[in-house]
């Protein structure tokens, strides 16, 4: 066995790593960009090398620093993570001329089907049924939209290198093909440092299936059951789960066997995916296969029970596979939740800068879950709330690569079991200084076509065609939300009138007397009535009636915690508790199930004044272009006089690895550009002035 590898990759996947190394006793090596300095895999790692800029070209792309990395450290193995090199063939190779071993699969089954055109052409030979496409380099839009016209809208404009969702575009019509291949192909090269892109025919409302392979230098392979990855968002996985609920037996056997023959006849070692795209009736069509680890793989480790990193770092070390085809188990059901640093109720923009907060979920959640950190494998035991993440409290999401900030992985006994625990999760995770999707996953888990799990990868696109907005997170019980409120309040008040030194006569003073719950933004305010019982400072236990609804409340949550735990009515329950938000400093917000509001406690008098307050209305911005995000402004589209047209391009900005195209809303008249190309821009911060 190893005795020092070195991770060539860097956030949560490079933690992952460490993780299982250091359970086998293997010594690690991290690599870093300047941007990284202070990331968690460099301080986990028992040594970091410094790559280079922040740039990932510069650093983790650059195949000559990270082989030399292993040189001077020492380390006889390198595990390449995703992304990045993980699936180039010319780096596999190289490592095994430098001697290093590549903890992956040989550069000639890379070569074979990690390239996406050179995958559809094998699995063509081999009688495979694919979906139709044009599987040649495509050199220019002009091309690529002479292609898509003989295929047939939509199509799917894919980067040979991509993954992750980058260099990924689906275009309906000629314009959307023009502009979403030169993205596409920028995209690839600066991610994978390979422009190469084909097309295929867009199959529409598709499940998006893979199933997960292993094999060792011996010759055998297996199939470790599969992953239903629809839940996508612009061909990105939001939520991957395992198994399916929707597949038989039967189609995951067929499923199984036909991904062990396509990983055989490339003699594949180590994991690797092979993904299918499987139509209503489970018919299914080999898609493409990843040959490196999957984001998604802690949903496989549950059911099954198995390191798939550790499995990784034994086939390469020349063991053979310690189990069979019928020794795979599937126990349970487990479902990832990806959480990215973006805000959903801005379009999923990117959102960068500091971790004020971060307190992934901890022991005693919502339904008894308990927390495995790192990599935890049920075997059975249902109940595991899993946190994969490469960040901390106080530390940076930088603009140069994923938005990723963690991944949340729930076991339970059956599907409802694991939505449930997922749920309870999603309430317990505290981030703060930069906005999450949290909020959108919630709505995602209580949505009645999720639950039944009637979905496909156009789930997302036609329930929310419009963006996510609050609303789409209807809370199944709104007033626990007031009576919640109410009980915060109340017992601040208690605390406040058991502080010593009080001017006598003046002292602070709660009675158990009704209040009213302000809800709602300035000028669309809603009033709740509530009647208080008596508070028991002992037990932190409080009745709350809110109409006809009476909540007994329980909570020793401790006041300016943000997350909040007790029972309600004798059920668990976990909340996000914050004063002062929304420029409100009276105003407490409360977060509970993906829904939030903004909640104001007053006595009756007071909520009767808050009637007559005037209501100033907010500046108007519509004549300004305001970057949405904070990122790199790659491009400005328009010029000072020039007539714009409602859908035209305005300004190109570049953060996470992403493009963000922003256009017109209407048609008008650039009156400044108040930014310029190669700026780094602040959320808010005006480019384009209009008349």
């Amino acid at each position: 066995m190893f005795k020092k590898i070195l991770i060539a990759n860097r956030g949560e996947i490079a933690c992952r790593v460490i993780k299982t190394a250091r359970k086998m006793g293997i010594q690690t090596v991290a690599v870093y960009s300047e941007a990284d300095k202070d990331a968690r895999h460099v301080e986990l790692a028992d040594e970091a090398v410094l790559l280079g800029p922040a740039p990932s070209r510069e650093s983790y792309l650059v195949a000559d620093k990270i082989i030399a990395a292993c040189k001077a450290t020492g380390a006889e193995a390198l595990h390449p993570g995703y992304g990045f090199l993980s699936e180039n063939e010319d780096f596999a190779k190289r490592c095994e001329e430098e001697g290093i071993v590549f903890i992956g699969p040989k550069h000639y089954s890379i070569a074979a089907m990690g390239d996406k055109i050179a995958s559809k052409k094998l699995a063509g030979e081999a009688q495979v049924s694919t979906i139709p496409g044009h599987n040649q380099p495509i050199l220019s839009p002009e091309e690529a939209v002479g292609i898509a016209q003989k295929i047939g809208y939509p199509v799917m404009i894919k980067a040979s290198a991509g993954g992750g969702g980058k260099g990924l575009r689906v275009a309906y019509n000629d314009k959307e093909c023009f502009e979403g291949f030169s993205s596409c192909r920028n995209e690839a090269r600066n991610s994978f440092g390979d422009d190469r892109v084909f097309m295929e025919k867009y199959v529409q409302e598709p499940r998006h299936i893979e199933i997960q392979i292993l094999g060792d230098s011996h010759g055998n392979v297996v199939y470790l059951h599969e992953r239903e990855c629809s839940i996508q968002r612009r061909h990105q996985k939001v939520i991957e789960e395992a198994p399916s609920p929707f597949i038989s037996d039967a189609t995951r056997k067929a499923m199984g066997e036909q991904a062990v023959a396509l990983a055989k006849a490339v003699k594949y070692q180590s994991a690797g995916t092979v993904e299918f795209v499987v139509g209503k009736d489970q018919d299914f069509y080999f898609l493409e296969m990843n040959t490196r680890l999957q984001v998604e793989h802690p949903v496989t480790e549950c059911i099954t029970g198995l390191d798939l990193v550790e499995q990784m770092i034994r086939v390469a070390a020349g063991e053979k596979l310690g189990f069979k085809q019928e020794d795979i188990k599937k126990e349970g059901w487990a479902i990832e939740c990806r959480i990215n640093a973006e805000d959903p109720f801005r379009n999923f923009l990117p959102s960068t800068g500091r971790l004020v907060k971060y307190q992934p979920p901890t022991a005693n959640l919502e339904q008894g879950t308990e927390t495995l950190q790192g990599p935890a494998y049920a075997g059975g035991h249902f109940g595991g709330v899993r946190v994969d993440t490469g960040v901390y409290e106080g530390g940076e999401i930088p603009m140069f690569y994923d938005s990723m900030i963690a991944k949340l992985i729930v076991h339970g006994s059956d599907r409802n079991d694991a939505i449930a625990k997922m749920r309870a999760a999603l309430n317990a995770f505290v981030i703060r200084g930069i906005n999450s999707n949290i909020p959108f996953q919630a709505a995602l888990l209580a949505h009645p076509k999720f639950v039944s799990g009637q979905f496909n990868t156009g789930f997302i696109a036609e329930h929310y065609s419009q963006g996510f907005r609050a609303e789409d997170v209807p809370h199944d019980d709104p007033m626990f939300l007031v009576a919640l409120a109410a009980f915060i309040r109340r017992k601040a008040r208690t605390r406040a009138a058991a502080m010593s030194g009080q001017l006598p006569g003046h002292e602070v003073s709660y009675m158990d007397h009704p209040v009213v719950v302000v809800l709602g933004a300035e000028g669309q305010n809603s009033y709740h009535e509530t009647r208080l019982g008596a508070y028991d400072p002992d037990t932190g236990s409080l009745e709350v009636a809110v109409g006809h609804k009476t909540y007994h409340i329980q909570s020793q949550t401790g006041l300016g915690e943000i997350l909040v735990t007790g029972t309600v009515n004798g059920q668990p329950f976990s909340a996000q508790v914050e004063r002062g938000m929304a420029k409100k400093p009276l105003a407490l917000r409360i977060a509970h199930n993906g829904t939030a509001i903004d909640a104001m406690v007053l006595l009756p008098r007071a909520a009767e004044l808050h009637k007559l307050m005037p209501y100033k209305a907010p500046p108007d911005l519509s004549k300004f272009l305001l970057s949405p995000m904070p990122g790199l402004l790659v491009d400005v589209a328009v010029k000072v006089g020039q007539k714009v047209l409602a859908g035209e391009k305005l300004a190109v900005i570049e953060a996470m690895k992403m493009e963000n195209i922003l256009v017109a809303t209407q048609d008008c008249v650039v009156k400044e550009v108040r930014a310029q190309r190669g700026e780094s821009l602040s959320v808010d911060q005006a480019i384009i002035a209009f008349e």
